[in-house]
């Protein structure tokens, strides 16, 4: 699976080497120059890496940062600044925000590539976090009063789809319990409906999952996401 990154920048050049470069490595980089247009993307979807210049007209990188690290898929992807000021306290700031690494400019491949080296671990971590694995566990959902049972289509360690009886709508905060395994308790944690597919399943985002139960999570689907991915390469 191609890694994918966002490069946001509002000087087009700057975009478009930071493209190349990444193309070059084997990398989908997604170049945008406005930064309001950035920050929907952010809110929808999942990157392997965010890469942000820290001067654009509002939100700038700062600010961006401060968003991808409040909420959503991305608030553990690693995040390099992209900078033309080495002023300590503007990197303080940046740091305080989420941002993990700088890019200073003028830009060099020689730079870029090693710290996409540095990152990779974060990278495999955020995309085993993610990889969702087709998985068949006996499932309850449950809010305020109500309750429905049914099972799980797929998993990963940050969520499930769940077919039911019937779904809650988007935004629901729930609490779910799902049985990893026959003659276990079963797992427990909340999250909300992050999305509805028909009348009869969400995709739920976890929130809360207590530190046993995550190690639990992890013990389960961690194989079945290994060798899911290793699968196509023993294919090939």
């Amino acid at each position: 699976m191609s890694r994918r990154v966002l490069v946001v920048d509002d000087s087009p050049e700057i975009c478009e080497l930071l493209q190349a470069v990444l193309y070059s490595a084997g990398m989908d980089a997604l170049g945008l120059t406005n930064s309001q247009q950035a920050a929907g993307h952010l809110v929808r979807e999942k990157f392997d890496a965010i890469f942000l210049d820290i001067r654009m007209p509002a939100p700038d990188g700062i600010e961006l940062a401060g968003r991808v690290r409040s909420s959503g898929f991305n608030q553990k992807t690693p995040i390099v600044m992209i900078s033309g000021d080495a002023d300590p306290a503007l990197q303080t700031r940046a740091f305080q925000a989420g941002a993990n690494f700088f890019l200073y400019k003028p830009l060099d491949r020689r730079r870029l590539m090693r710290i996409l080296r540095v990152t990779q671990a974060s990278i495999q971590h955020e995309r085993r976090r993610f990889q969702r694995v087709n998985v068949r566990c006996k499932a309850t959902v449950e809010s305020s009063n109500s309750r429905v049972e049914g099972w799980t289509l797929d998993m990963s360690l940050n969520g499930m789809l769940v077919q039911t009886g019937a779904a809650f709508p988007a935004g629901t905060r729930v609490a779910v319990n799902v049985q990893l395994k026959p003659s276990t308790a079963p797992l427990r944690a909340s999250g909300k409906v992050a999305r509805v597919i028909g009348e009869d399943c969400m995709g739920i985002e976890l929130a809360r999952v207590s530190l046993e139960e995550s190690e639990r999570l992890q013990e389960f689907l961690l194989p079945l996401i290994l060798a899911s991915v290793e699968e196509p390469v023993a294919k090939k």
